[in-house]
């Protein structure tokens, strides 16, 4: 174990991403206390029950009191609200952060309602699972994971402290402009999803075409898909409404590339598809050689925030 990072850090959403970091932070000792709040009783009777949490309370702005670190692990369109039930409530020189996949629409969200005595630095842990709720997080969740920092004119000083307790945790720490990363996670995440959800809608339409079939003789692939659309559609509506302009361009340019390998399937192009085909395995590899495939025991891997 390690020194604590934080005296008191307040999860508010107790979901995967927050459970997580409950369990990470009561293994590795990163937090003296570790308190939350959930809209749903029975979800905060849970995290008690399961204990990530050593103290849950029925409001935000309870449970962020006198906290050093207060975590918003709810969905992006929830964020506005909540920052301005808590704001109140915050303790002068406390950081806000949160773990949402999309940056630049949490900052418009809550900045604004943030007094001047706290620092505001927004984050994001690209790691998860497509199951959700309190009872699936646990600690090894962001081992060799990243978690992406957008603090723009935040105090370094908390800057470095979060990055730290990131680190703590397992992952790796990396600062980017709001914007740019949210036309990275278009790529990486977002439009994939997109993808994922309406091959899932086209196979259920043809499971009625075939009856059975198409469930009864799914391949890896499509398995992959479902596990993908699996995840919790309150967070991804919230994530296509709030970073629509990186997702379709990148829809767009998806689009495009689709046309091409159309054609060639069309015309008989085999030489095309085998470079296409060639230079996107290299991609994989890649991946692959980075430590980014590893997927975390019993679960599948997909980013998301709590609930």
């Amino acid at each position: 174990m390690t020194a604590p990072i934080y005296d008191r850090v307040a999860l508010i959403g107790l979901g995967l991403i927050a459970s997580s970091m409950g369990h990470a932070m009561k293994k590795w000792g990163l937090s003296r206390t570790v308190v939350g709040h959930a809209r749903s009783a029975k979800t905060r009777d849970a995290a008690l029950e399961i204990g990530f949490c050593d103290e849950v309370f029925d409001t935000a702005a309870a449970a962020v009191a006198g906290a050093d670190l207060v975590v918003l692990a709810v969905p992006i369109g929830a964020m506005a609200e909540l920052a301005q039930e808590i704001a109140p409530a915050l303790k002068p020189g406390a950081t806000v952060s949160d773990v949402g996949s999309v940056k630049q629409a949490v900052i418009n969200a809550v900045a604004p309602h943030l007094p001047g005595s706290v620092a505001f630095v927004p984050a994001h842990p690209l790691a998860g699972t497509e199951h959700s709720g309190p009872h699936s997080g646990f600690a090894t969740l962001f081992q060799n994971r990243w978690c992406l920092l957008t603090p723009g004119t935040a105090d370094r000083a908390a800057v470095e402290k979060l990055a730290s307790f990131w680190r703590a945790m397992g992952a790796n720490v990396e600062e980017m402009e709001p914007e740019h990363h949210d036309l990275v996670l278009a790529v990486t995440s977002h439009t994939p999803h997109l993808i994922a959800y309406t091959m899932v809608g086209v196979a259920d339409h043809l499971r009625r075409v075939t009856e059975s079939e198409v469930v009864k003789y799914s391949a890896a692939g499509f398995r992959d898909f479902t596990r993908i659309a699996a995840s919790d559609p309150t967070m991804w509506r919230d994530v296509f409404l709030t970073n629509r302009e990186a997702t379709l361009d990148i829809l767009g340019r998806f689009t495009e590339e689709l046309f091409v390998l159309q054609r060639a399937i069309r015309m008989g192009d085999g030489a095309l598809l085998h470079d296409y085909f060639t230079r996107t395995r290299a991609i994989r590899r890649g991946i692959i050689e980075a430590g980014q495939d590893t997927a975390a025991p019993n679960f599948g891997r997909n980013a998301g925030e709590g609930s």
